[in-house]
């Protein structure tokens, strides 16, 4: 997903706030999963912006 992508499908076209948002939920994200489960991760996808990844 690109950021625009997951701004759009998270807070809607109105958002008004800047694509760096994406950033730190995504890392929040992260932090709260790696500490519950080995089963996925979120992968930075340079230029593009992330994927899910199974493990």
């Amino acid at each position: 997903f690109s950021r625009e992508e997951l701004i759009e499908l998270v807070w809607g076209m109105d958002f008004e706030g800047d694509e760096r948002t994406v950033d730190v939920h995504v890392k929040r994200l992260r932090d709260r999963f790696s500490k519950r489960t080995d089963d996925f991760q979120i992968t930075t996808v340079r230029g593009l912006g992330y994927k899910l990844e199974l493990k």
